[in-house]
């Protein structure tokens, strides 16, 4: 009951997200996070000392990011992990921080930054730009709750998605060509060993937010 009463909130947005998720209406969302888990390698290219050619996504939840050199154990492992701590981030920054509009406008401008250096196929370059823009719009001219919410939606969709994208991609569809499919042609194992491992480190990350970050009330102050 104190959970209900504490999380009533997060709890009526999660729910909403299941409702929705085989709907069109969650389709930019899990784009959106699809962009998080291709930056996350672009990023563990860059700081392994390596070079990104190019960063994509398509319309069917697609993504595909073109580099060179920079380890490739972190580059593989930093996909699904990465895009689900930027999730728990934003879910963080909305949750206990007062700077929504400020995270907001950041990740706008990161991502942004993102499509100018990298991004070339027009689907991908019109979806990180509208979606930047977009954002720091969101940042300039709505109101911090509204922001909050925003934050939530996006960090809530990451920690569902990615779990679930884990268990589809690497176990129940094994033979796909995923990210733990090619750590396991480089670096041993199984494509499930790897997806399994994966999982476990996710489910844990998602319950040590849910039961150190969140403490006894998430609600946001409705004014």
């Amino acid at each position: 009951m104190r959970i209900l009463k504490g999380h009533w909130q997060l709890l009526l947005l999660t729910a909403a997200v299941f409702a929705f998720w085989q709907t069109q209406a969650l389709i930019p969302l899990k784009i959106l996070i699809v962009f998080f888990h291709e930056a996350s390698h672009a990023i563990a290219t860059l700081l392994t000392g390596g070079e990104v050619v190019s960063l994509s996504v398509s319309a069917d939840q697609g993504g595909l990011v073109l580099s060179r050199g920079g380890s490739r154990f972190w580059t593989l492992t930093a996909g699904y992990l990465g895009s689900l701590l930027i999730g728990v981030a934003l879910l963080i920054a909305a949750t206990k921080t007062k700077l929504d509009r400020q995270v907001m406008a950041l990740t706008g401008v990161i991502i942004l930054i993102i499509a100018g250096f990298y991004v070339r196929e027009v689907f991908a370059l019109c979806f990180t730009i509208g979606t930047g823009l977009a954002m720091i719009a969101a940042a300039v001219m709505l109101n911090h709750n509204i922001n909050d919410m925003i934050l939530r939606v996006i960090g809530l969709t990451s920690m569902i998605y990615v779990p679930f994208d884990i268990f589809s991609d690497t176990i129940a569809r094994s033979n796909l060509r995923s990210d733990a499919r090619m750590l396991a042609e480089e670096f041993g194992g199984t494509t499930v060993m790897w997806g399994g491992l994966w999982l476990v480190i996710s489910l844990v990350i998602i319950w040590w937010c849910i039961r150190h970050v969140l403490g006894r009330s998430s609600n946001l102050t409705l004014r």
